[in-house]
């Protein structure tokens, strides 16, 4: 009889690529991952991944193995969600993916919650890319997403995952304190022309945002400096390198040099959290959701202005 955790483990290497970042995903080193594949590999007699380059690579047998992994998975987890739904309570693992300042300004405070109101949720983060974490969860990688999209960029949500509102995050121009625009009392989108733009890198959802709002107001922008953490792009701006839209969610208190100033009509982009419709009743799912909601307007409170 093959064993589910080292399916788990295959289909972990054949959703992210690698043994190092299914290692990651799974919670365990890259050698403990190896290792259950070696295992599998003896008790199927097959040859499952091929050294390619610095990499390795799934082989034919083992795609069509880990294709049956995932319908394995996805059995299991109607079960678990059956006994979970039964019992009751919210219970069991887990696995939540966030972008970058939900993972910073709104989890730390929900997770501490769930911690203490259902010890025997066992909940786990990993930071994720909005783009990305929405395949995640369909593919069963996340049990749960918290994710974003833009004004004029909607969310896709594909067959067999629901989603819910969590709330509307606001974006703020930032600029330093000496720029021409930071004594207005707000600026238009149509203002914005000759800028020099900090912006996070091409191929993420608030860059391809950024580029689409100025290109529809008739600005080309000037992309001068590109960072992924919006701690960095606020650094830049206090330097005096640039000007930037940050949103106002895990932004914290700006540094001295840097002002924020209103946008008209201000950028909003709407946060959601995500799961797969086969969990839709478990209670650690209901259950996480709605703290997630219930702490909504206290992290708003928290950033606005």
């Amino acid at each position: 009889m093959l064993d589910l955790s080292r399916l788990r483990a295959l289909h972990a290497v054949s959703v992210h690529g690698s043994v190092g970042a299914a290692a990651v995903a799974l919670g365990y080193t890259p050698s403990a991952v190896s290792q259950q594949i070696a295992k599998l590999e003896r008790e199927t007699r097959t040859t499952l991944l091929e050294r390619q380059g610095r990499g390795v690579a799934l082989t034919e047998e083992a795609r069509h193995l880990a294709d049956t992994a995932q319908e394995l998975l996805t059995i299991m987890e109607r079960a678990e969600t059956t006994l979970e739904e039964r019992r009751g309570r919210p219970g069991g693992r887990l696995t939540i993916g966030a972008f970058a300042s939900a993972a910073r300004g709104l989890l730390p405070g929900v997770l501490a919650e769930l911690a203490h109101r259902h010890p025997a949720l066992d909940a786990r983060m990993t930071e994720v890319d909005p783009h990305l974490s929405v395949d995640l969860v369909a593919r069963g990688v996340l049990d749960l997403a918290v994710a974003h999209d833009w004004d004029i960029a909607p969310l896709p949500a594909p067959d067999g995952v629901e989603q819910a509102v969590i709330g509307d995050d606001l974006c703020d121009l930032l600029v330093p304190e000496r720029h021409p625009l930071a004594a207005r009392k707000s600026v238009h989108r149509q203002d914005l022309s000759g800028q020099r733009w900090i912006c996070q890198p091409p191929g993420t959802v608030c860059h391809d945002w950024l580029v689409r709002t100025l290109r529809a107001a008739g600005c080309e922008p000037d992309l001068v400096h590109r960072a992924e953490e919006n701690h960095t792009q606020i650094a830049l701006v206090a330097a005096g390198l640039g000007v930037a839209m940050i949103p106002r969610l895990g932004r914290g208190p700006l540094p001295p040099g840097v002002l924020a100033v209103p946008l008209d009509p201000v950028p909003v982009r709407r946060l959601y959290a995500l799961w797969r419709t086969g969990a839709a009743r478990r209670p650690a799912i209901t259950e996480t959701v709605r703290t997630l909601q219930e702490h909504w307007p206290h992290v708003q409170g928290d950033h606005n202005g």
